[in-house]
């Protein structure tokens, strides 16, 4: 997984690393987002659909082993599960594939629980995120910077405003890819997609009240109980872009009549060993870097995938949490 041949977003990814741990004061060794998560291990089966659309061997094979990392929002490695600032969540999926040449081979989906993402820059999060710190300070103007920055910018202000409930459990959560993806088809024959996970048990989520009883770490137990009872299944769908649809920018939402394909199921079984020490080392790649799925030209891929390298470096160098 390599930097970008960009240098200028390497240097817009590396400021919104540092900009993120400074507000969250995220110690070392966790990540500037999402600090606080579990990883899991299952297994992607794909359908016919999946195979028509895409040459990836995920799509293909009769099943592939998946890590899945579910997880809350911040840089707070402590923060309770039942706290508001919590959501959105994350699903991160890792797809563990055969190897090639002696080298580990894996491809990623990282989503989160809402279809909303505020910017589609890196350099206007970036801008969004400084607005946020520079109107906690005591001397703010008014209006605050973050007002000003929401007036201008309808798509942060859609994101802020949209509902993010707390979920009765990761697995009655809806999670989506915000970016757009080309499959590629073994004839060649391309077809953009976001992707979307949907969980077989239905969503369910928490009123503010019963949220707020709930134990700070209920949905990381509750998970844990789930897979070991039986597990926890998930349906992996695309949403398929039609003619004219916008698939460069996030912020961007494609009509909810565009056709749904589901692309298979990804079924999660057991609780991953040395769990906070793989967390650490992992680093999810927002860009696909298989044959059969290529990144669309959104410009948020590069920068996301720059972020999480620089981010997963420093978390390796840290050595093991203590």
């Amino acid at each position: 997984m390599p930097l970008s041949s960009n240098e200028q977003t390497n240097m817009t990814a590396g400021a919104l690393v540092d900009t993120l741990k400074g507000a969250f004061h995220t110690p070392p060794g966790f990540r500037p987002a999402h600090a606080r998560g579990i990883l899991l291990d299952g297994t992607f089966t794909p359908t016919e659909e999946a195979q028509s659309l895409s040459s990836a061997h995920h799509f293909n094979a009769p099943s592939t082993p998946v890590m899945v990392r579910f997880s809350n929002s911040t840089g707070l490695p402590q923060i309770p599960d039942n706290a508001n600032d919590a959501n959105p969540r994350g699903m991160a999926t890792r797809f563990v594939l055969p190897e090639k040449d002696g080298r580990r081979q894996h491809t990623d989906i990282v989503a989160h629980s809402t279809p909303f993402f505020p910017v589609r820059t890196g350099e206007m999060f970036l801008e969004m995120l400084q607005a946020i710190g520079a109107s906690s300070a005591p001397d703010a103007p008014k209006p605050a910077p973050i007002e000003v920055f929401l007036g201008k910018t309808p798509s942060a202000a859609a994101f802020v405003g949209a509902p993010k409930p707390t979920p009765e459990s990761f697995a009655t959560e809806k999670y989506f890819g915000v970016n757009a993806f080309k499959l590629v088809a073994s004839d060649g024959k391309p077809t953009f997609v976001r992707y979307r996970i949907t969980p077989d048990a239905g969503e369910s989520h928490l009123s503010e009240d019963e949220a707020k009883a709930k134990d700070p770490a209920f949905l990381h137990n509750e998970i844990q109980t789930r897979v070991i009872d039986g597990g926890a299944s998930f349906t992996l769908s695309a949403q398929i872009a039609e003619e004219g649809d916008t698939t460069d920018d996030a912020t961007v939402h494609w009509p909810e009549d565009r056709k749904v394909v589901k692309l298979g199921t990804i079924k999660v079984e057991s609780v991953t060993d040395e769990n906070d020490e793989k967390q650490r080392t992992t680093i999810f790649d927002p860009v696909p870097r298989v044959q059969g799925i290529e990144p669309s030209d959104d410009p948020l891929l590069d920068m996301r995938a720059s972020i999480y390298l620089i981010s997963g470096k420093q978390r390796r160098g840290a050595g093991p949490h203590h």
